[in-house]
Formats: C-alpha cells, sequence, structure tokens
C-alpha cells in the first residue's frame, strides 16, 4: 500500500512539473505540497487499513474543497 502512495506522489509530481511550465504556479505549488504529502507518507510504514483512513480522509476533504470551489468561487457561466 505504501507503493501506492508513492505512486500518487510520483503522478502529482508530474502535474506539479507540467503545471508549472504552464504558468499555473499556485495549482503548481498545491499539487507540490500533495507531492511532499504523498511521499512523506509513504515512508511511515502504516499499516493497509491506516493507509485507507488516511486516504479516504484525503479524498474527503478533496471533494469538500472542490464542492466549495465550484459552487461559491467559480464565476457563472465559465468567466464569459
Amino acid at each position: 500500500m505504501d507503493r501506492m502512495f508513492r505512486v500518487c506522489g510520483f503522478w502529482t509530481g508530474i502535474f506539479t512539473v507540467m503545471l508549472y511550465l504552464g504558468d499555473l504556479n499556485k495549482t503548481a505549488l498545491l499539487f507540490l505540497a500533495q507531492t511532499g504529502f504523498f511521499v512523506l507518507l509513504s515512508y511511515l510504514k502504516l499499516s493497509e487499513r491506516m493507509y485507507m483512513y488516511v486516504f479516504g480522509a484525503y479524498l474527503t476533504i478533496f471533494f469538500a474543497g472542490f464542492t466549495y470551489w465550484t459552487t461559491f468561487m467559480m464565476p457563472l457561466g465559465g468567466g464569459h
């Protein structure tokens, strides 16, 4: 299970580089923080159950933040 968190860290790292090259610096920093979180977590040698709990908490926080952003922060009509 720890390897899967390293895989998530790898892919968020790839997204970090691509977002930085696309001049989306704030989003790149967000993905850099996620990369650090996933890689650090992968070396803690937790039980598989604890990894699942952490991932569930991560998804809950992500979905709550994404829902808040799309509901209250995005301009209506796609910014037109």
